[in-house]
């Protein structure tokens, strides 16, 4: 969403999402990312390749989800999901890869089953439950329930799941009630993820900023850092240290 400014509907293709993911796990190796993978991006060959390429990308752990191909965030309305054979077939492809690949990626399954129905109109709690159940014993390494809507239904969702890793999503405004990170353990989560964090931060300060420079020809005081701080936030002292350390005297 935030390299193509487009609304979260599945827009991004197999390519623009690798290459997002290998970017920003390159930036700090020794910082795990989870990137999202979608439905897998195809059949099962695909997925298979989608695992593999993200494994080699650095990518530490990847979700892959029930949504039809034409999927849309999770926590919005409408959402129609594939047949617990199609998922399962996704979920075995991607454990299949993980097992004959070189490098250790962990495989995280996603359902959209409890604010979201098949072509036959299965879907809800119970449906998202039964094929989460089928997802940790096909192999998978954790489990994603999306759209949780209550306290008490975070609790069942740990107690009826089988005892491996479930992550739960965060996000601001969305069907699931905000707790926080300590809270999200208690109830028994392994993993929290808060995608829209930083976006939900940097929006409203870019269009504030941006006003102030059409009403006033100037940006907002207060925005002021500086090219020194500004390159500073990528690492600017530590690149040129490196420099610095073989013999490099661009940077003195």
């Amino acid at each position: 969403m935030s390299k193509l400014g487009m609304a979260d509907l599945g827009i991004a293709s197999f390519p623009e999402m690798l290459s997002n993911a290998s970017m920003i796990a390159s930036i700090n190796p020794s910082v795990p990312v989870i990137a999202d993978a979608d439905t897998g991006y195809g059949g099962p060959i695909n997925i298979a390749r989608t695992v593999q390429s993200y494994a080699r990308a650095g990518v530490a752990a990847l979700h892959i989800e029930d949504q039809v191909q034409e999927k849309r965030c999770g926590h919005l309305s409408g959402k129609l999901l594939v047949s617990r054979e199609v998922y399962y077939n996704r979920l075995r492809a991607a454990c299949k890869a993980r097992d004959g690949g070189r490098d250790d990626i962990v495989i995280i399954a996603r359902t959209d089953a409890r604010a979201g129905k098949d072509t036959e109109g299965n879907g809800g709690f119970e449906e998202a439950v039964e094929r989460l159940k089928m997802a940790a014993e096909i192999g998978v390494d954790a489990l994603f329930f999306e759209a949780i809507q209550s306290e008490e239904e975070s609790k069942q969702v740990i107690e009826r799941l089988p005892k491996i890793p479930v992550l739960l999503n965060m996000v601001q405004g969305g069907r699931t009630p905000l707790v926080s990170n300590e809270e999200a353990n208690k109830l028994g989560f392994r993993i929290v993820i808060w995608p829209c964090i930083g976006m939900e931060a940097v929006v409203p300060a870019l269009r504030q900023a941006l006003e102030s420079l059409k009403k006033t020809g100037k940006p907002p005081a207060d925005h002021e850092m500086g090219p020194g701080a500004l390159f500073e936030t990528c690492g600017l002292k530590d690149l040129m240290a490196f420099d610095a350390s073989v013999g490099g005297k661009a940077y003195q």
